[in-house]
């Protein structure tokens, strides 16, 4: 079996639970800003409920201070906003020029993204917008993560994890908007001896990097080329450009996918198709036309979207990898809903609040008829977590998304006494984009314009 699609599911019919996450959302957000203290970093993931910091990389500042702003749109409430300004202002800057991460479509389309995003469609008060400097956050932001480039063979390139110039993340298709807003925004990245390198330009060829090396057609590339599963990290020799192999740093290995990784492809590949379409075809290099990328793009949001139906259980909440090894032992997992409590492998439930978005933004692009198997898979993974065991009702409990987890090879979710894999904790980015899936359906039920940045 698979996602147990429920057709009588419409955006109207979530809002009383989407009222009640908002409810739950405020209080999570005013007590870990009454306690969270700057110098003690960025939060990123619960500890028995407590928000707590990894210095790793400072990735999810971003969507700390954009889901006070995703509240504020969600609730109207002005405190909200300014929470969000203020956090904007005074934490955000350092991240716009920040040259060692992939994360800046993380980060700062959380936060000036979605601040530019409001001051253009009139939702913000008047003396609050400040755009021009939104704006050029934005400009900056999407030149430095196109810098940071490795040329692959045949002409190719893609924009570098911070693992190292080797390294191809799955991840950064959903940190491609970066570049999008910084292109539509008439922005370029001037480079050596003053070339002007176009942000279009690079965007489509780490779109087709990732196509090629990290999403997996069912073309026979290898003995284990099913349609659709996705590698979390495509390897490159960085002296002539030639790919290596598949391989996984938060996932099982690089021959399973690692189902966050899927999500993030659904959910970017969606994004992209978007923006893809709202340009003009002139403006895409010779090599790669327009119709030619958007069929690309189409074909691998297709797959990677049906590779995560077929293989999450009918709650629509996957496991954190689709190979995990203890697997075996739950008997036929996908017939029933996932078990967040079960001995063997823990669930990603931030996996399924990304993949949610990314499946209502696929069917919306397909249409009603051929789109509305994912537009309604979307609603049902979202019904699925706006309700528990998923939402936080507890309002000592800092996180509002339950049994989300973040690097399971490495060991560093909590697992309390007497559970044998993590559960019942929350992360920074599942959070986020349990907000950002809320705000989109509670738009959609209500007349509202698509959410959407470009």
């Amino acid at each position: 079996m698979a996602i147990l699609i429920n057709p009588e599911i419409s955006p109207q019919s979530l809002i009383p639970k989407i009222r009640q996450l908002w409810k739950l959302s405020g209080v999570k957000i005013q007590r870990l800003q009454s306690r969270w203290k700057p110098g003690d970093g960025t939060p990123v993931f619960t500890k028995q409920g407590i928000y707590t910091t990894r210095g790793w990389t400072e990735w999810t500042q971003g969507f700390q201070f954009g889901s006070a702003l995703i509240q504020y749109e969600g609730t109207g409430q002005d405190e909200f906003l300014l929470m969000g300004l203020r956090g904007t202002r005074d934490r955000m800057a350092t991240h716009v020029s920040d040259i060692g991460v992939h994360d800046h479509g993380f980060n700062n389309v959380s936060t000036y993204g979605n601040l530019w995003r409001m001051g253009c469609e009139g939702t913000l008060p008047l003396e609050l917008i400040n755009r021009e400097a939104w704006e050029l956050a934005l400009k900056v932001s999407g030149a430095i993560q196109a810098a940071r480039w490795t040329r692959a063979a045949g002409g190719g390139g893609f924009i570098h994890s911070f693992n190292g110039p080797h390294s191809l993340f799955i991840d950064t298709l959903r940190s491609l908007r970066s570049l999008a807003l910084s292109h539509q925004l008439g922005h370029v990245l001037m480079s050596e001896g003053g070339e002007q390198v176009s942000l279009l330009d690079r965007l489509v060829l780490h779109l087709e990097a990732t196509i090629k090396f990290n999403v997996f057609l069912g073309a026979g590339r290898d003995a284990y080329d099913v349609c659709g599963r996705v590698a979390h990290e495509a390897i490159f020799n960085t002296k002539d450009g030639q790919f290596r192999c598949a391989n996984s740093q938060q996932g099982f290995s690089g021959l399973t996918t690692w189902t966050r990784g899927l999500a993030w492809a659904i959910c970017g590949f969606a994004e992209q198709w978007e923006f893809i379409q709202s340009r003009p075809s002139s403006q895409f290099p010779e090599g790669s036309p327009k119709a030619e990328v958007l069929k690309s793009v189409r074909n691998a949001a297709i797959a990677t979207a049906d590779f995560y139906l077929s293989q999450t259980p009918t709650c629509g909440v996957p496991y954190w990898d689709t190979g995990a090894p203890g697997l075996v032992r739950l008997g036929d997992y996908l017939d029933r809903p996932a078990d967040p409590f079960n001995e063997h492998e823990p669930v990603d439930s931030s996996a399924a609040a990304i993949a949610a978005q990314g499946l209502l933004r696929l069917g919306r692009l397909l249409g009603k008829s051929r789109g509305k198997v994912y537009w309604q898979a979307g609603l049902k993974v979202a019904e699925t977590l706006f309700s528990e065991p998923y939402l936080s009702t507890d309002e000592n409990h800092e996180g509002l998304l339950l049994h989300s987890v973040y690097h399971r090879p490495n060991g560093w979710d909590y697992i309390a006494p007497g559970q044998k894999v993590p559960n019942h904790e929350s992360s920074m980015w599942g959070d986020y984009h349990l907000r950002e899936l809320a705000l989109l359906i509670q738009r959609e039920a209500q007349g509202q314009p698509w959410l959407r940045f470009f």
